[in-house]
């Protein structure tokens, strides 16, 4: 449902209630297996940290009364039969609120206090507010009431197990209104900017703008574009810790990180309508490569882990990113991309190789994406087909680059070793039916059922035809009414919800649905793009679905999902309805 005004409602139970470049989001999910009664203010500066309990309540004895939430982007509303409160956000770390006929208790999260641990609460004498200290995020959060009155107020200064909080509530005229600001350590007292009604409008503008910048395709045919861009623009966090430009977190359920191949599908999305943000989501694993070339398995504000890593699928990335960007990158973002993309391919090639191995190989299913694919049942360490055909394209796209750059030289072995690699994993892979997984160790080869076999088709225009035709109908047979289904339904590993064992994934979709189109399968490219749409039209964005019921699964708020929405939804507009193509709303 959408408004003119305000835009999408959502049920804040699957999508947390943010605004772009906030580090907190308020949600009744409180971690990955809680589901609240109440909403709480969460914040995901050191992971996923409920702060703040928010309770409605009336009568003399604040008793907590049922009510309903409503919420679009700019407003999020408790009502009940005898009044209502709406929150919005003034800025990226400052909620306005107001009430009238209800009050609301605000409480902290976490109850228990000892010196390590837990939140202490205070009576600021400065200015009167009332500040909540965070160990646990290592922020405050200030509570400046602007009209009614505060009462019920508990735990003071206190230790120990004791409540702490207080209650908003109105004076003779019913109504309150207050402020909550999330600050390091001081600012200035509090003081209005505009009436709640100004600040709330102002936080309907600012999304509307967004979602015109970055939808301005949208027909009636991508009924969910603009949640799509909600979920998006929600889930952005501002330059913080070790994340030194903005950054569109997976979700800020618990899945609150940048994985290094989630971010892509974020980039691909935002380019045409806010290119910078695009450009820094494309950079943004990238300003923490190590000195072997590795990227991250994942960052996020307090935590950069080296464990793991992903699959290279930057050069096909950047080859799109730089097609859909509405301006050519600088050369010095030119040159800045080429040596962190030729660092990155290098990381494979010298790094995962075996010796007298052609072929490079992920150490574990986390390496792929696909963590628990059955591709890695007969051993973690995989030599896969999938791996070598996104460094085809990524050596590719380095000899384009160095081309561009007048590095011919470069550009020419860069080539060379695009076409040695293709020829190895042929060779080396392909059954004449479908290609195979082997060990790096003792090169015994093994087939699944997991579509992860099948994602040599990314490489498009580039695979033998009978080889492209031999993968299409191969995909074909993982095509439910839904979706691909990453493991075949008919296979006896598939799970409903078996995360890689199953369910439907977006990257998958993306990546096979392109390559497919550029090998000329496009109409079930069309067929697939077509599913995928329809399955986040009626389910939303989850982290994956199941492939036979299309339930959402797992986080139900992930970027890579919308973001993937948009790029297929987007595709299929331009192709549809051309004379949208320079639509601005």
């Amino acid at each position: 449902m959408t408004d003119a005004l305000t835009g999408p409602a959502f049920n804040i139970r699957d999508i947390p209630f943010s605004s772009h470049g906030s580090w907190f989001s308020i949600s009744p999910v409180t971690s990955e297996h809680v589901r609240a009664e109440d909403l709480h203010l969460v914040s995901h500066q050191g992971g996923m940290r409920p702060v703040l309990r928010l309770v409605p309540v009336e009568g003399e004895h604040g008793e907590r009364v049922e009510t309903h939430w409503n919420a679009t982007p700019g407003r999020l509303t408790w009502a009940g039969q005898d009044g209502h409160i709406e929150l919005t956000y003034q800025s990226a770390d400052t909620l306005r609120l107001r009430g009238t006929g209800l009050g609301l208790r605000i409480r902290a999260s976490a109850e228990r206090l000892t010196p390590f641990s837990g939140t202490y609460f205070l009576h600021d004498p400065l200015d009167d507010s009332y500040v909540f200290t965070s160990y646990e995020t290592g922020r405050r959060y200030r509570i400046s009431v602007l009209a009614g009155q505060e009462v019920d107020v508990q735990g003071v200064e206190s230790l120990g197990a004791a409540g702490r909080g207080l209650t908003l509530t109105g004076d003779g005229t019913g109504a309150w209104e207050a402020a909550v600001e999330e600050l390091d350590s001081a600012r200035p007292p509090y003081a209005p900017s505009g009436t709640h009604e100004e600040t709330a409008a102002r936080a309907d503008q600012g999304f509307t703008r967004f979602a015109d910048a970055v939808t301005p395709w949208r027909t009636p045919d991508s009924p969910a574009a603009e949640l799509a861009a909600y979920v998006v623009w929600s889930a952005t966090v501002g330059p913080a810790g070790f994340l030194g430009r903005p950054a569109v977190l997976m979700s800020k359920h618990w899945m609150d990180k940048v994985w290094s191949w989630d971010h892509c599908f974020n980039a691909l999305a935002l380019a045409p309508g806010a290119p910078e943000l695009a450009w820094d989501q494309f950079q943004i694993i990238f300003d923490h490569q190590d000195e072997s070339g590795a990227l991250p398995d994942s960052v996020t504000h307090s935590e950069v882990l080296y464990n793991f890593v992903k699959p290279p699928i930057h050069g096909w990335a950047l080859r799109h990113l730089r097609r859909r960007l509405p301006h050519p990158l600088s050369r010095t973002r030119l040159t800045d991309a080429y040596h962190r993309l030729a660092r990155w391919t290098r990381f494979w090639l010298d790094s995962r190789r075996a010796p007298g191995q052609p072929l490079p190989h992920y150490q574990h299913g986390n390496d792929s994406g696909w963590d628990n694919a059955t591709t890695f049942d007969p051993g973690r360490l995989r030599i896969t087909a999938d791996l070598s055909a996104f460094l085809i394209l990524q050596l590719r796209e380095l000899a384009g680059l160095a081309t561009e750059l007048d590095r011919a030289d470069e550009a020419a072995a860069w080539a060379h070793s695009a076409d040695t690699l293709q020829a190895a994993v042929i060779q080396d892979l392909w059954t004449g039916e479908r290609f195979q997984a082997r060990s790096p160790r003792t090169g015994t080869g093994a087939t699944s059922l997991s579509l992860l076999d099948l994602m040599p088709v990314v490489l498009g225009e580039h695979l033998p035809t009978d080889i492209g035709t031999h993968l299409a109908a191969r995909i074909e047979t993982h095509l439910t009414a839904h979706g691909l289904a990453t493991e075949r339904p008919d296979s006896p590993h598939y799970q409903a919800d078996g995360y890689w064992r199953g369910p439907i994934w977006a990257p998958a979709t993306v990546l096979i649905e392109d390559g497919l189109r550029r090998a000329g399968h496009v109409d079930l490219a069309d067929e697939i793009s077509a599913r995928f749409r329809a399955l986040c039209e009626n389910s939303g964005f989850a982290e994956n679905f199941d492939a036979l019921t299309g339930e959402g699964l797992r986080d139900r708020a992930y970027t890579w999902t919308a973001s993937s929405y948009l790029l297929l939804a987007e595709d299929h507009t331009r192709r549809t309805h051309p004379q949208n193509g320079d639509h601005r709303r």
